[in-house]
């Protein structure tokens, strides 16, 4: 079985340029690569192509029992993954699925929205730095105000767990 090998060059100008390849598209324009064409795909009958896929199916099926070991009927089914089975059992717990499913839709479109919002507030010239500025300030505050001394930390402490309590609930 006798192979042909084609060079490729690359000439100053970047250009990727087949040596073999006819250069009669080549001479008007430099940035041209020129490859032969692909002969016409053949027709086939819609009989036979319903013979190929049905031959092609079976030819999987046995290649994939040949793989695993076992008859073609007794492919091995994967398990799901934990965090997969959670999610079907909490979705399998939600009693009004229409409501979740619309506060997910509502949800992914305010995303969508508020980062078009803030990507718009980013392009504007002053802007990103007053707000950014604003942020340094907070953060500072929010740290001499709350972190630095021990009792205000322990009463931060304290309200967070209080605040987690409201949301989560006594159990």
């Amino acid at each position: 079985m006798a192979s042909t090998s084609s060079t490729l060059s690359i000439s100053s100008s970047s250009t990727l340029v087949d040596t073999k390849a006819p250069r009669h598209m080549a001479a008007s324009s430099p940035q041209c690569v020129t490859l032969p064409s692909l002969p016409p795909p053949p027709v086939h009958s819609q009989n036979h192509a319903g013979k190929t896929t049905a031959y092609c199916r079976k030819f999987a099926r046995n290649v994939m029992a040949m793989a695993t070991g076992e008859a073609p009927a007794e492919v091995a089914v994967t398990e799901l993954p934990e965090i997969v089975k959670t999610v079907q059992e909490a979705w399998e717990k939600v009693e009004d699925k229409y409501a979740v499913s619309s506060l997910a839709v509502a949800g992914a479109v305010a995303l969508w929205g508020s980062t078009g919002l803030l990507s718009a507030i980013d392009r504007l010239p002053l802007v990103p730095g007053v707000l950014e500025l604003v942020g340094i300030g907070y953060t500072g505050w929010f740290a001499y105000k709350n972190l630095v001394y021990k009792p205000d930390r322990e009463a931060l402490t304290l309200k967070i767990k209080a605040t987690y309590k409201d949301i989560i609930g006594s159990s």
